[in-house]
């Protein structure tokens, strides 16, 4: 138990979190990232460090669909349906494993989000965002969020499209 505690105290990637300022600039959004002295690495975390509930914290899901890594972002309430994502994607879920994701998608586990991915990476958004008037993705570390709406959401990670892959956890 220690050794996830310590992984999710962790600050991340510098690198992770000045992609996504520099992504989020391009936005006039830079500013707004929220930086917190605890982690919020988990859906739990961040809603404790935002003093928010958990389903308002859009928690970014990385899996790998054939050859070309996809991110889902889903309320943080959520749970993928595997039904539906065979559905939708035509594929078993798999989700990437920790050490292939900072390689597949260009963040950390704990701080991945939809900003400054690499250019491989296809987004979806699940519908289960839509619920919300006020959502916190993460910001590339285990340590910041900003808040948006589901609308800024997708103008800024323009996602291939919104699916409905989840179930209520």
């Amino acid at each position: 138990m220690q050794p996830l505690l310590k992984k999710f105290g962790m600050k991340g990637s510098p690198m992770g979190i000045e992609q996504v300022r520099e992504f989020l600039k391009s936005w006039g959004k830079d500013k707004e990232i929220i930086e917190f002295d605890v982690s919020s690495a988990t859906v739990d975390l961040a809603a404790r460090a935002l003093n928010t509930k958990p389903e308002r914290i859009a928690k970014t899901l990385s899996f790998q669909k054939g050859d070309v890594p996809i991110l889902i972002v889903t309320a943080g309430n959520m749970k993928i349906d595997n039904r539906k994502y065979k559905i939708e994607y035509g594929c078993k879920a798999h989700m990437l494993a920790a050490d292939e994701v900072r390689e597949r998608i260009g963040h950390e586990v704990g701080g991945v989000c939809p900003f400054g991915v690499k250019e491989n990476v296809e987004i979806y958004l699940d519908v289960s965002l839509k619920n919300y008037d006020v959502i916190y993705p993460a910001c590339g570390s285990s340590n910041s969020a900003i808040k948006l709406n589901s609308k800024e959401l997708e103008e800024m990670v323009k996602p291939l499209k919104w699916v409905d892959v989840c179930k209520s956890k």
